[in-house]
């Protein structure tokens, strides 16, 4: 099976929906996941995303805040969501995507998104950041508990909100002291990927030595001239898929469009056996 996956932050569905349709036009993902949707369940523009070709969606929303959605081509199974702090967020939703009856382990796709921490990377002080790192630590415990790691077939996708190396910011000394860079986060986060030995797809087909962003903040007046990017956004994949994406690309260009979110969309092309 052949299949396109992406990723986007779209910062309100309903706000971009337009440019999501500008986007599934001109890429044609077979799978979409997307995060801060910003809408409860019953708010989710459905129809919309059936008229893009969607008939499969599994969304987990919240009123004006957070929410990600998984939209699909392919027929889902097993729609669950976890919550890894126990507050209620709507920050997590997975599939099991069909592939017709294969004799093999399923094919889960995890859509996350990781609370951003607020602006002071203090867990005393600030309490976002007290649970932006309470949820990396669950996340670590969730993914570790999964047994069989040579077997099973996972994706995990989303705004994980930490840019772990430092060709992942514009600047790592300026950043190390600045929310979604801090030690404190970059250590947890290779502490999520070592817990079931996760592949960073993106950093598979971009070498970890050159700088990689998905995210300028809206506050940089012209985002292209200071670069000033982080890399936000993430695609892995277990060991048992090592090698099954065999493409990756960072759409830069939609950061250009009018009215866009701050995050552009991830793309990665998946072939399995």
């Amino acid at each position: 099976m052949r299949f396109r996956l992406a990723t986007w932050n779209i910062n309100s569905v309903r706000l971009r929906l337009d440019l999501v349709q500008r986007f599934v036009r001109a890429e044609q993902p077979d799978v979409l996941c997307l995060q801060e949707i910003k809408c409860q369940d019953d708010q989710f523009p459905r129809a919309a995303f059936e008229a893009m070709g969607f008939p499969h969606i599994a969304v987990s929303g919240q009123k004006g805040y957070h929410g990600v959605a998984t939209v699909s081509k392919i027929p889902l199974t097993k729609m669950a969501r976890l919550d890894l702090c126990g507050d209620g967020h709507a920050r997590h939703v997975s599939v099991v995507l069909d592939e017709g009856g294969a004799d093999r382990k399923p094919l889960t796709l995890h859509n996350f998104y990781v609370p951003a921490g607020g602006d002071v990377p203090d867990p005393v002080a600030n309490a976002k950041f007290k649970h932006k790192l309470d949820f990396l630590d669950a996340l670590t415990a969730w993914s570790g508990a999964h047994k069989t790691k040579a077997k099973n077939r996972l994706i995990l996708v989303g705004d994980l909100n930490v840019a772990p190396l430092p060709t992942d910011v514009w600047s790592h000394k300026q950043l190390l002291k600045v929310v979604s860079h801090t030690p404190p986060e970059t250590e947890r986060m290779a502490q999520v990927l070592a817990s079931h030995d996760w592949i960073d797809v993106m950093r598979r087909h971009v070498p970890p030595e050159d700088t990689l962003f998905t995210w300028w903040s809206y506050r940089n007046r012209d985002w292209r001239v200071s670069n000033r990017g982080r890399r936000l956004d993430h695609i892995w994949t277990t060991p048992a898929l090592d090698g099954a994406a065999v493409s990756m690309r960072v759409l830069e260009e939609t950061r250009d469009w009018e009215r866009t979110s701050d995050h552009v969309p991830v793309i990665s092309d998946f072939e399995l056996d």
